[in-house]
């Protein structure tokens, strides 16, 4: 069920999630055609595509964490509520805290540590081994879904916290 009101469906919020998942769609779109040309390469021409693993990794790298703070601010991630029924009001609402609290300070560090590495990464050139693809913009897209998917959840921790704001029970 998605949720239509709260912080995390600001404006700005809303188009920032928009972007990513706009980037996520185009990686997508790439993945699939590196995938389909690979296979038509390997197995119809006999030459498979040099550095085609690499292609793959890299964009399914953009493809997941650019996606991820859509998933989230939609509520589309799968869960399972086994415990909801016998944690009764006050156990759900104490875990939608703590879930969402212990998950923005779990992606809090995965951007940080993120940006850190995409900066030494530019500073010594790190690059992929057969095609020598720069890795910081990937690191930079890492850094980026993260950071987007940690404000999501910490304005929804706030939407949890706020009197008024109506939950999916």
């Amino acid at each position: 069920m998605q949720r239509t009101n709260g912080l995390a469906h600001s404006t700005i919020v809303l188009w920032a999630v928009r972007l990513l998942t706009l980037l996520s769609s185009l990686a997508l779109a790439v993945l699939l055609l590196a995938t389909f040309a690979g296979v038509v390469m390997r197995y119809v021409f006999s030459a498979p595509i040099l550095g085609g693993n690499e292609i793959v990794q890299l964009v399914s790298v953009a493809l997941v964490m650019l996606a991820m703070p859509a998933a989230a601010q939609n509520d589309d991630h799968v869960r399972v509520d086994v415990f909801d029924g016998k944690l009764g009001r006050w156990g759900r609402f104490a875990a939608d805290i703590l879930s969402r609290v212990v998950s923005v300070y779990l992606l809090w560090l995965l951007t940080s540590r993120s940006w850190a590495k995409m900066w030494d990464a530019v500073e010594f050139r790190d690059a992929t081994n057969m095609l020598n693809i720069p890795l910081w913009p990937f690191y930079g897209l890492l850094c980026l879904g993260a950071l987007l998917y940690a404000i999501v959840l910490a304005l929804q921790l706030l939407d949890v916290i706020r009197p008024g704001v109506t939950q999916n029970d």
